[in-house]
């Protein structure tokens, strides 16, 4: 990720870690995020160029009748396979940094100072190195598990593999610049977003030069 006069700040988490209510909280007092998840999303819906290459590369098998992607069908195929996981990654990653791109543009023509890029894989795809600054959201893993299932139905086991494929806890913090530690009430882990929010607000001014 190339350097913006608009300062971009990461922010990181694994599976279930609160990564996004943290941005939600960021974004409720006026934080412009720009979601990996759902820029994801855009990539690979019907008639994008990224999901005619997921068919050829994984088969038609993982499109649905309606020509959408077969998203969880997918993730148990690719997550159980560190080559898969890397094929995905070559197919999407290009289209969604572009997506990044075109977003950072139009935060800098609006004049915003900071905006925030929120991705689990900031770390694992070295894009660290372009932003202004990077806070990872940390919870115990077994407490991630928990969330996880509970929350997304998923199978323990599926759970388990994703975050096998995620960096760990110990090299985010070493990482990070700011971090959020999550293993407490949901309010706990607000009061942690203003707090962090705070210090951003501290180093990088207000929102907009306006």
């Amino acid at each position: 990720m190339e350097r913006h006069s608009t300062a971009v700040i990461g922010l990181t988490g694994g599976i279930a870690s609160g990564k996004s209510t943290v941005a939600a909280r960021w974004r409720e007092r006026g934080v412009r995020v720009i979601d990996a998840d759902q820029l994801a999303r855009e990539v690979v819906a019907p008639g994008e160029p990224a999901l005619d290459a997921i068919a050829r590369t994984f088969g038609p098998e993982y499109l649905q009748a309606d020509g959408n992607l077969d998203r969880k069908r997918l993730g148990a195929r690719v997550f159980a396979e560190p080559e898969a996981v890397a094929r995905l990654n070559a197919i999407t990653h290009p289209a969604i940094l572009a997506r990044v791109g075109a977003e950072l543009a139009a935060a800098h023509r609006e004049g915003l100072r900071w905006v925030v890029y929120e991705a689990a894989l900031i770390l694992e795809n070295q894009l660290s190195p372009g932003l202004s600054a990077l806070v990872a959201v940390v919870s115990e893993p077994e407490l991630q598990v928990a969330r996880a299932v509970a929350r997304d139905g998923l199978d323990e086991q599926l759970v388990r593999q994703r975050m096998e494929n995620q960096t760990d806890n110990a090299t985010r913090v070493a990482r990070a610049d700011l971090v959020i530690h999550n293993d407490g009430t949901r309010e706990a882990l607000l009061r942690e977003a203003d707090r962090v929010f705070d210090e951003l607000v501290g180093r990088w001014g207000a929102l907009s030069h306006g």
